[in-house]
């Protein structure tokens, strides 16, 4: 088997990644708000995207090629590159809560996929919006706890290296104003 056809790109264009995560809000939206068969085949269809883009990227995803070749240049912003693994692994993230969501669906427990959903909308919503990744910053958590290895994002672990040997700064505050108007003496 050729591992090139499951190798994830790295870097990424974080501009892509958030376009993505802006469509997997919409259609994890569309999801909650749908129901019975339709609400099944969006399920089915979020669940598939994310393990295609664990797979391969974007590569061989709708929501991925979508991002890439049209929002991103209708952007027109020069690509702004970030590590691949972190992505990666918030993409897994978002599969093994997709997925979740999918089975609480077909258990008949509909409230349960809903708050399922809420949850896969709150993480995609920081990534598109505020450009906050919550699995790239499990990701980084995970790396200094060392449950993943530094070899599995290089640039990453350079990162908490270079910033773990910057001591901080002494500060000395000689005099704050907190905008508090206090009466002199003798005014």
């Amino acid at each position: 088997m050729n591992r090139s056809l499951f190798a994830f790109p790295n870097p990424v264009n974080e501009y892509a990644a958030r376009c993505t995560a802006g469509l997997v809000v919409a259609l994890a939206v569309a999801t909650a708000l749908s129901g019975g068969s339709l609400r099944l085949a969006l399920l089915v269809a979020l669940t598939l995207g994310f393990a295609l883009r664990v797979a391969g990227g974007p590569r061989y995803s709708l929501l991925g090629r979508l991002s890439v070749h049209v929002l991103v240049p209708l952007l027109g912003r020069t690509p702004r590159l970030t590590a691949g693994p972190p992505k990666r692994f918030a993409q897994a993230i978002g599969l093994a809560v997709s997925a979740t969501a999918l089975g609480f669906t077909l258990a008949g427990w509909t409230a349960a996929a809903t708050a399922t959903l809420a949850v896969l909308v709150a993480a995609a919503t920081l990534e598109s919006v505020f450009g906050f990744c919550l699995g790239c910053r499990i990701f980084s958590v995970l790396m200094r706890l060392g449950v993943i290895p530094e070899d599995i994002c290089e640039e990453c672990a350079s990162v908490g290296r270079r910033y773990a040997k910057v001591a901080p700064a002494a500060l000395k505050i000689e005099r704050a104003d907190v905008g508090l108007v206090t009466p002199r003496p003798g005014s």
